[in-house]
């Protein structure tokens, strides 16, 4: 076991994957010589050349069209999007071409790219450099969506994601890249549809995923204390969501939390409340609580961003009143 930081196990995965495959390709915006905006790709390029780790134009649009078209004759791209909020330049190629090809094509064309950088609320990034994409992406079929957490699901997760016949879209948080976790020494793969199950309690299922994970262990510290005993999941799949570990937790506690950084309005969590409503409606002792970001643009004061998101008293407070 080594101790190992987030972004240095996303560079582990790309590295280990390029030498087992030389069909898997890098390209994005100052992924080579600058070694990627979090230094996910540093030094890459010194061992694969400039053509397998290729920095292209500021073209989101062109450079994903070039993917998807590099991926229907059988190479393996990862896109790297500076900032994730950026790739809405490339939606039409993410949702027309990537996302449908497979399908409209009758099966002839595999898509076999992963789109992956840096998203989330960070620390005054302003509004454009705050997004999260998740909850735009969502409805676009034939896409497959992940969100890591920690270092050790982000290596299992990007790997498992470049061996993937279908386009992934990777999502990474912007204030994780510096976490720390144990990696196995050995090859590991994380499956992209399932969730991770943090804790197990009784009292109450917390669904979670990416910062807010963090988030929420911070709030379990306090629910401890006060007698509390939560069930903490982090979904890690966000399309398809693993309604196995989630029917298991719900059929157990009967009360739900939803705690996300995407905005309410159309979020993760909107969908979630209407698939556990769906599937488990009988099972619920109260209506499903969703603690989802406001819906305006992230505040570029840092007082004024912190109100936006969710923080871990809020989750402390919402457990306390679905249990009264």
């Amino acid at each position: 076991m080594a101790e190992t930081l987030m972004f240095n196990a996303l560079r582990q995965a790309i590295d280990e994957e390029m030498a087992k495959d030389d069909k898997v390709y890098v390209l994005g915006e100052d992924v080579g010589h600058y070694g990627g905006s979090y230094k996910v790709t540093k030094d890459l390029y010194k061992k694969y050349g400039d053509l397998r780790v290729l920095d292209t134009p500021i073209a989101e649009n062109s450079f994903c069209g070039m993917a998807v078209g590099s991926a229907i004759t059988g190479l393996r791209p990862i896109i790297e999007g500076m900032n994730m909020g950026f790739l809405l330049l490339a939606f039409n190629q993410i949702a027309n071409n990537a996302g449908m090809l497979r399908y409209t094509s009758g099966g002839n064309f595999k898509i076999p790219m992963v789109i992956r950088g840096p998203g989330g609320v960070g620390k005054q990034l302003g509004a454009e450099h705050s997004q999260r994409l998740e909850a735009y992406f969502h409805a676009v079929p034939g896409l497959k969506i992940v969100a890591c957490s920690t270092s050790y699901n982000a290596k299992g997760l990007l790997k498992s994601a470049i061996r993937d016949d279908n386009p992934v879209l990777f999502f990474e948080h912007v204030l994780l890249y510096n976490l720390k976790d144990d990696l196995p020494d050995g090859e590991y793969l994380v499956p992209l549809d399932k969730a991770e199950m943090v804790r197990t309690g009784k009292d109450v299922t917390i669904l979670t995923y990416s910062r807010m994970r963090h988030h929420c262990t911070q709030a379990l510290k306090q629910l401890e204390k006060e007698g509390y005993d939560p069930e903490i999941i982090d979904l890690i799949s966000l399309k398809p969501f693993d309604l196995e570990a989630i029917g298991n937790s719900v059929r157990k506690t009967h009360k739900v939390i939803i705690v996300e950084e995407c905005m309410k309005t159309g979020g993760i969590g909107a969908e979630l409340i209407a698939l556990i409503n769906d599937h488990f409606f009988d099972e619920l002792d109260a209506p499903v609580v969703r603690l989802s970001s406001q819906d305006i643009p992230t505040p570029y004061n840092g007082k004024l961003e912190r109100l936006t998101i969710v923080q871990p008293e809020n989750i402390v407070e919402a457990v306390k009143k679905i249990m009264a």
